[in-house]
């Protein structure tokens, strides 16, 4: 039950979002549970999942360059991680894909393990990280495991999740935004950040008072007191309120020039 996941839920309106609480916390399987029961609902319901639903490719027109046998698009890197771990890794973890001998080349990892293909600096990118690294906000390469900023673990782990899905849930922009029901999106919480009035260099939101002065640039009203601020809880609030405020703008459906990457990488909603 890592500490980093936490759901927040919000309806429609301008009530303030409420954390959804699990007793002992949520475990990547209990995620994955109430995915599965909010599509049988079939709930007009937009969630936002933080982290990445595909590594860079369009680089080299490779997940993993020198690989004989590989992925060619999303859905098909989706079902190899949760493969390669389903065996010998519980709980939907993936250090046994980063670790396998194939992939590990690949990553960054901890001890000062940096494999080969790696490409040094920052590692690779994906398209819209490119962008979003152009606008003011620091994404992380998601072939890289180590660090506070690193979204490369839980990104593996939320693949093997989308995989578990089995089409349940439409995943965009893999999938077409459905007539109706839930719909998951990749979010990037300094993008919500930056449209709540929150300055770069302080993100993370660790009080009452900020959080509520953030949620009323998105049109919410205040948060009912939590017992504890950390910043999983108050990213996880303050997106899902940017999420139903900027939802119906056409603009963040249609961003230009990523279609090409459509099936293969992905990107963040929210990047124009």
């Amino acid at each position: 039950r890592p500490k980093g996941l936490a759901v927040a839920w919000c309806e429609s309106g301008d009530a303030a979002p409420e954390l959804v609480e699990r007793r002992n916390g949520w475990s990547r399987e209990d995620i994955l549970g109430w995915l599965i029961e909010q599509a049988a609902t079939q709930a007009d319901l937009i969630v936002g999942l933080d982290l990445s639903p595909a590594l860079p490719f369009a680089d080299v027109s490779r997940y993993f360059p020198d690989l004989p046998q590989q992925p060619f698009a999303a859905r098909a890197l989706w079902r190899l991680i949760d493969e390669t771990c389903a065996k010998n890794e519980p709980h939907l973890g993936a250090s046994s894909f980063a670790d396998h001998p194939d992939f590990a080349p690949h990553f960054r990892r901890h001890g000062g393990r940096e494999g080969a293909a790696f490409g040094g600096g920052a590692g690779r990118f994906r398209v819209v990280e490119h962008r979003q690294r152009g606008s003011g906000v620091s994404p992380v390469s998601c072939f890289n495991l180590v660090g506070a900023a690193q979204v490369g673990k839980s990104s593996l782990t939320g693949m093997r999740v989308l995989h578990r899905l089995a089409g349940r849930v439409p995943v965009w922009p893999f999938d077409p935004v459905p007539e109706r029901g839930p719909l998951i999106v990749e979010i990037y919480t300094s993008i919500a950040a930056r449209a709540a009035g929150v300055r770069k260099g302080r993100s993370k939101l660790r009080d009452g008072e900020g959080l509520d002065a953030a949620l009323t640039q998105l049109g919410s009203k205040p948060h009912a007191p939590l017992a504890k601020y950390d910043d999983h809880s108050t990213d996880a609030i303050l997106t899902a309120a940017w999420l139903r405020a900027v939802s119906h703008d056409p603009a963040l459906w249609n961003p230009p020039g990523l279609d090409a990457v459509r099936h293969t990488e992905g990107w963040t909603f929210g990047v124009v």
